[in-house]
């Protein structure tokens, strides 16, 4: 079983200035722990949110007396950006430019935990949930275009996109670690265990050690949750 969520990335630029920017969706967060175990219940569940999600009548917590969350998680098309701006001073200066957010999802769909800061970080998370026992864990990918494109085809490597991850009181490892983009592929960027809780803060880094071409760049993550 297969859920997916696009995210888009782009980065900018205008003239006489060159402007980046990075476009992504993001996903809610989980309190004070960003793993948390889940009740084995009919029927299996999964749910993956990279940005603004959706989940109505409350969150996932308080569970109800059958084992179902007490709200319900549904399907959300918003796809959220993440950008920087560059001057022209600033280009190909080898300073990495932080990336902002247009996602207002800060707070956990697990209990309501304000759990990332935006602009500055983008919320990714969900839950695999299945029927009884425990199976493999289920894997979170990221499907990367070749390249971010302008719109006369000039080319900017995915690869000088980076993120960090942590959220409001983090604690031990995280499901979501911190990565960078290849340029084009399938790359995994988390993992949840059967019966789990998932969810970390991403904040963004454009790493601005080249002098492209005055234009807009932009390009299309794909993030799926498989299960076994």
């Amino acid at each position: 079983m297969t859920v997916g969520h696009p995210v888009r990335f782009s980065h900018s630029t205008l003239r006489p200035a060159l402007a980046g920017a990075v476009l992504l969706a993001a996903y809610p967060a989980a309190a004070l722990a960003y793993t948390a175990t889940l009740t084995a219940a009919a029927p299996l569940m999964i749910y993956l949110q990279v940005g603004v999600g959706t989940f109505t009548g409350g969150n996932y917590t308080p569970i109800q007396s059958n084992g179902q969350p007490t709200g319900t998680p549904g399907n959300n098309p918003t796809v959220n950006t993440v950008s920087t701006n560059l001057t022209l001073a600033a280009v190909g200066n080898g300073t990495a430019q932080a990336m902002t957010t247009d996602s207002t999802a800060t707070q956990s769909y697990w209990d309501g935990y304000t759990f990332c800061t935006v602009p500055a970080q983008l919320y990714i998370g969900g839950f695999y949930r299945t029927a009884s026992g425990t199976t493999g864990a289920a894997q979170v990918t990221a499907t990367v275009p070749a390249a971010l494109i302008d719109t006369t085809g000039d080319t900017l490597p995915f690869s000088k996109i980076s993120w960090k991850t942590g959220g409001n009181g983090d604690a031990g490892a995280e499901p979501f670690p911190a990565g960078t983009f290849v340029n084009g592929g399938v790359q995994t960027v988390g993992t949840m265990a059967s019966n789990t809780w998932n969810e970390s803060c991403w904040t963004f880094s454009y790493l601005n050690n080249t002098v492209p071409k005055s234009g807009i760049y932009s390009g299309t993550v794909l993030y799926t949750l498989s299960t076994p």
